[in-house]
């Protein structure tokens, strides 16, 4: 291809939305600078590949671009030079083969690109063109490039924290998978366990329950007993059953997956898994046996990987729990500096969210041991060393909303208002707005919308939520009926008296139901609704009463919700 290399500078790659930008103009064919003023005082001049437009009907010109594409990446050189590389590439293929497979495979590198520079709308336009190029009908080529394509495209809505979308993605993905390879393909066990992982992230454990069950039974099918693969699945079996609460379960599937990695000479996994057998015993209170499993796991993980690793810092966070649930909280604390001093100087290897995760675990050991500062002070660290991670929208607004909680009980209240605004406009940027987890942050900025006085915006913020957990939750459970008492309140202060009454007779109602007229619960939404119909006779005297006395006392507790999650809220 005589007549292709000349020198110009460094390109600058356009909109996706012009899909291929034209050649470079004014450029030298001697080695001379660029004409453009700016971009020379910027950018030292390189030797690359200039391609006219009419040299893109030339078919081999396709393969070969594409191949300098992937030659770029690999070699760790400016990505921004591999995309104009594969954008170019697709142009050819478009022109020479048209609309198929080469262009759809093509069509990935340049996502994949897009993706690593942070360009992910552009990205996903380019994937979902790539799947519309590709019918299943012409073969298996075509049906396997359609699947990777629903796949790629699942992670990078993954990568944008759009959690629905992307496990849709993956879901049409392995449809067309298992019709091309059949449902027992150990291929579709790969897939079926990367749904399971998916929903696991978006706490749809039903789901990532049933597609786990999918990849055990397809392995065992094809694998030998006793596996490294069978062992992987049921770990990722027991923590979904740990979720659940189903502690039994999940400590059988442990031991287990530890027999087959002891068989296998594993050491390392097996400390990791002795580590999860000693959460189970947490769990189920038996204290003794998950300090031995926990015991056990440090010496294996100082012994292959060193005192300052972070396994050894995760193994200390766990112990540290341990110590304050059985009340000796000066090993606890003892603990938390001990994995708080690997945090701070971490070996090579370490990755950012690893130490966010421990940090917002240690967090929660502190704000328990009633030290709210140094509490918050790590979830800031966390929430730094997250916030510009492709794919951890929902782990960054799950600490900022544990942070306004946290604000929220010292009385930082304009604070806490300022986390859960940042934490909910990520939730409702990633495609969070329907779930449970959102329904509570908003009832969260409720609250504090309550103690700023800002009742209008308060009660705009209760009515979303009820309507997000009465679905979500139902209208038993007691997070939709805190909102409730919240709401009714909320509706008092602004006199909206039938409204609250209303409300309050439908909550004591449900506890009634639920609890019995006796239970104490039950007597105070009595008193609360006979204190309101009481106040709601003296119209022209009424006297506005304290909104706290009113407010759900439920609404600030704290619970752990997944633990790749970090702290959730109730």
């Amino acid at each position: 291809m005589a007549g292709l290399l000349g020198v110009k500078s460094q390109p600058e790659i356009q909109s996706f939305g012009v899909f291929l930008r034209e050649p470079p103009q004014n450029e030298t064919s001697g080695g001379g600078e660029h004409r453009n003023p700016s971009l020379a005082s910027r950018r030292t001049v390189k030797k690359t590949l200039i391609v006219d437009e009419s040299s893109l009907d030339n078919p081999d010109l396709g393969p070969f671009l594409l191949k300098m594409a992937r030659d770029t990446i690999a070699s760790g050189e400016d990505p921004n030079k591999a995309l104009d590389y594969a954008i170019r590439a697709s142009k050819s293929f478009e022109r020479c083969s048209g609309p198929g497979l080469e262009l759809a495979t093509c069509l990935h590198v340049v996502a994949a690109i897009y993706s690593s520079l942070g360009r992910l709308e552009e990205a996903v336009q380019v994937l979902e063109r790539s799947i519309m190029l590709l019918d299943i009908e012409n073969g298996l080529d075509h049906a396997m490039a359609k699947f990777s394509g629903y796949m790629q495209l699942g992670d990078t809505y993954s990568m944008n924290g759009q959690l629905d979308r992307s496990i849709s993605c993956y879901e049409s993905g392995l449809n067309i998978q298992m019709e091309a390879l059949g449902k027992s393909d150990p291929r579709v066990a790969e897939t079926c366990r990367y749904l399971a992982e998916a929903h696991v992230q978006a706490m749809q454990f039903d789901e990532a329950e049933n597609f786990c069950k999918k990849t055990l039974e397809i392995h065992r099918e094809h694998c030998s007993p006793a596996s490294l693969t069978e062992a992987a699945d049921r770990r990722l079996m027991a923590l979904i059953c740990e979720a659940k609460g189903d502690y039994e379960p999940a400590l059988e599937h442990l031991v287990l997956a530890s027999m087959s990695m002891i068989a296998n000479g594993q050491d390392n996994e097996v400390a990791a898994i002795d580590v999860s057998i000693g959460d189970i015993y947490l769990s189920l209170c038996r204290f003794d046996e998950a300090v031995f499993a926990y015991q056990k796991a440090l010496t294996v993980f100082k012994s292959t990987k060193g005192e300052s690793h972070s396994s050894v810092a995760v193994v200390y966070i766990r112990l540290a729990d341990l110590y304050y649930k059985t009340g000796k909280l000066r090993e606890s604390k003892s603990y938390c500096e001990n994995a708080l001093r690997i945090y701070s100087k971490p070996v090579h290897g370490t990755t950012a969210g690893e130490i966010a995760s421990g940090l917002t675990e240690i967090s929660a050991i502190y704000e328990a041991l009633n030290e709210p500062e140094e509490a918050l002070k790590l979830l800031q660290k966390a929430v730094k060393l997250l916030e510009n991670i492709p794919g951890q929208y929902r782990t960054v607004a799950g600490i900022e909303a544990q942070m306004g909680v946290m604000f929220y009980m010292v009385g930082r209240y304009m604070d806490a208002w300022k986390s859960f605004d940042n934490a909910i406009t990520k939730l409702r940027a990633s495609g969070e707005r329907k779930s449970a987890f959102f329904g509570v942050v908003l009832n969260q900025m409720g609250l504090a919308c309550v103690q700023l006085y800002n009742i209008g915006e308060a009660a705009t913020h209760f009515e979303e939520a009820r309507e997000i957990l009465e679905r979500e939750c139902g209208t038993y459970h007691l997070d939709t009926l805190g909102v409730y008492s919240n709401l009714a309140a909320t509706y008092d202060a602004m006199g909206r008296v039938e409204d609250a009454i209303r409300i309050l007779e439908y909550i004591l109602k449900m506890r009634e139901e639920k609890l019995g007229t006796a239970n104490p619960d039950v007597d105070d939404e009595r008193k609360r609704l006979f204190e309101l119909l009481k106040e709601a006779g003296r119209v022209r005297n009424r006297k506005g009463k304290s909104l706290e006395n009113l407010i759900d006392s439920n609404s600030l507790k704290m619970k752990k919700e997944g633990k790749r999650d970090g702290v959730h809220l109730v």
